[in-house]
């Protein structure tokens, strides 16, 4: 029983999932705020270029 506790202790798997996991919601989030910033930067550039051709 000891031996298995020592072991489940020495895996880094468990925290290499944890690290993979933090990384992806960052990613995640930092992809949301380009998306957002970004379509109001096009409605803008669509709406200007539909005053323009009218």
């Amino acid at each position: 029983m000891l031996n298995a506790i020592r072991q489940f202790l020495a895996e880094e798997e468990g925290a290499s999932a944890a690290e993979y996991a933090l990384l992806v919601g960052l990613i995640t989030v930092l992809m949301a705020g380009a998306v957002t910033g970004l379509g109001g930067a096009i409605i803008t550039a669509v709406n200007n270029a539909t005053a323009a051709i009218s």
